[in-house]
């Protein structure tokens, strides 16, 4: 603990920390620092803020600037060296630990033809959304799936996975998203290499959404009570539909345009415990107003381009470009388009704020709903 100076986080307001420095203070601080402990009052306003205040910084990463290094990693490691060949990426707020944004993990994973890593399992929630190449595919316990562009899969905790592409598909690129960071702040992560490196299929594959994937329907006799979505993969073509149905009837939300939550369709609820998904439309030339919530989010461009404004700062993004919102930022979002609708993908931590009664949002009127873009 710093000893110069806890004058910066006085405050002059009834019921906050407001205690000015003397030379006999300083010495009580000293003592307490020599025993471990400190006194509360010197940095009480710094852990307990009027509101939340993210370390993470507003960030786009531009899948043009990223697809080059992410190819050449192929000539460098090998999966069998690598565990997973994957570039991560890196919020600069967030020196201390490795995350995108917030408590949520993002890394850009590639595999060629043939190309199988080792299954294993670990305490962090994960999920897949792929980029590009044909081929690819996911075992979760037994369970295979072929997965294409823009398919959203889930590899929930403590599930065995393992990725990989067929001998006849291409090189493929899918962007992984975890919730690493939390686990190690909760001091709560394992992780496990199956003994047998591979696991057996044990399904047929595709069964998953041949059994769960209707919204309407539920399988007679069928039931469920894992903690996670049964359903393991949400293909990008009755996604794309159920959007384009849903705008033809409905004028959406103001904050965030033609909005649907990946859910588990079991229970309506979140896909995982600590993870949710949810993919948005945004209707040519559409400008949604701008809004906060307590919850750390990571946003892929699935289809079009525009921008966001996010704490005044503009992120311009085109299709696979990812970037981020951190915790209680306002943002909003634009459809560069004026004939072509938008789609963006994002995962987030709402589980977890929801779960643990944080949960808050906020939205600017509507005569009052467009953010100053801050040079």
């Amino acid at each position: 603990m710093a000893t110069a100076s806890y004058d910066q986080y006085r405050e002059d307001v009834a019921g906050r920390a407001n205690v000015t420095d003397t030379a006999e203070l300083k010495d009580f601080y000293h003592d307490l620092e020599s025993r471990n402990a400190g006194a509360l009052w010197t940095v009480a306003n710094k852990i307990e803020p009027w509101e939340p205040r993210s370390a993470s910084v507003p960030m786009v990463w531009r899948f043009d600037d990223l697809r080059g290094a992410v190819l050449r990693a192929l000539d460098l490691v090998t999966p069998e060296q690598a565990g997973r060949r994957v570039v991560y990426l890196a919020n600069p707020g967030r020196g201390d630990v490795v995350a995108a944004v917030g408590w949520l993990y993002s890394g850009l994973q590639v595999m060629g033809p043939g190309e199988c890593a080792s299954s294993h399992r670990h305490s962090a929630s994960a999920l897949r959304f792929i980029m590009e190449g044909r081929g690819a595919f996911t075992n979760v316990d037994g369970h295979k799936m072929t997965l294409g562009a823009n398919d959203f899969v889930l590899t929930p905790n403590g599930t065995w996975h393992e990725h990989g592409v067929d001998a006849g598909g291409t090189t493929c690129i899918w962007q992984d998203g975890l919730d690493i960071p939390l686990m190690n702040a909760l001091e709560a992560n394992f992780y496990e290499v199956h003994p047998d490196l591979q696991q057996v299929v044990s399904f047929p594959i595709d069964d998953t959404t041949a059994t769960w994937a209707s919204a309407a329907l539920r399988p007679a006799g069928e039931s469920w009570s894992k903690r996670y979505s049964p359903l393991l993969k949400y293909e990008w073509g009755p996604t794309y539909e159920a959007l384009q149905r849903l705008a033809r009837v409905s004028d959406g939300s103001p904050y965030d345009g033609i909005h649907m939550d990946y859910v588990n369709p079991a229970t309506g609820g979140a896909v995982m415990p600590t993870i949710g998904a949810a993919m948005q439309m945004l209707r040519a030339g559409e400008h949604t107003r701008a809004h906060r919530e307590v919850g750390s989010f990571l946003y892929q461009c699935a289809k079009g381009s525009g921008y966001s404004i996010v704490n005044g700062e503009r992120l311009d993004w085109k299709e696979r470009d990812i970037f981020c919102v951190p915790s209680w930022a306002w943002h909003e979002h634009v459809n560069g388009s004026a004939r072509e609708d938008a789609c963006l993908f994002s995962f987030h931590d709402l589980p977890v704020m929801c779960a643990l009664g944080l949960y808050r949002a906020e939205g600017l009127a509507e005569n009052d709903g467009r953010q100053t873009i801050l040079a």
